[in-house]
């Protein structure tokens, strides 16, 4: 999921992956040393303190959350979980299509938008009809039609006096 924003842990969520409290200074105030010794999490009072001596795993993954355990991850400001959209299906104008219809590109946008500009001036083209799309390939084919009458009749110019010399 690309858009995934964290949430933090809450009493009763099962856990999707284990939840760590990280080794080092929590920013807790020695007072709640018995908050982290009630759920066995080893700790000590460094300057004014609290430090976890070691990384604790306090929720198992498929362990629901206490309340104990929920209390102190957010006092310690931890959000170990995840929450996004994953869609499923997309519905537009009554037609229900996968989501792979949406991982449209800017190159995708570009060559989808080439294809139809060269549909455009090939229509063009063969129907003998003027239009932005063709006007390069119009004015292309003339040029060639003058540059074929010049180098099979006496008329000259510059840019066919090179052809007819090479």
């Amino acid at each position: 999921v690309k858009n995934r924003m964290p949430a933090a842990a809450k009493v009763g969520n099962v856990a999707i992956c284990p939840v760590v409290v990280p080794k080092g200074p929590t920013g807790l105030d020695p007072q709640k040393t018995n908050f982290l010794q009630a759920l066995n999490i080893p700790s000590k009072i460094n300057k004014g303190q609290i430090d976890v001596q070691s990384e604790f795993v306090i929720v198992k993954q498929g362990d629901k959350v206490g309340s104990s355990e929920a209390t102190l991850l957010a006092m310690l400001k931890i959000k170990p979980f995840f929450y996004g959209l994953v869609i499923q299906y997309v519905f537009e104008n009554g037609n229900l299509m996968k989501p792979n219809v949406l991982d449209i590109t800017p190159d995708d946008v570009v060559q989808k938008f080439v294809t139809g500009l060269r549909n455009v001036a090939g229509l063009s083209l063969h129907l003998h009809y003027a239009s932005v799309a063709a006007f390069p390939h119009l004015v292309s084919n003339a040029y060639k039609n003058v540059l074929a009458i010049a180098l099979a009749t006496n008329y000259s110019y510059p840019r066919a006096d090179k052809l007819k010399a090479a």
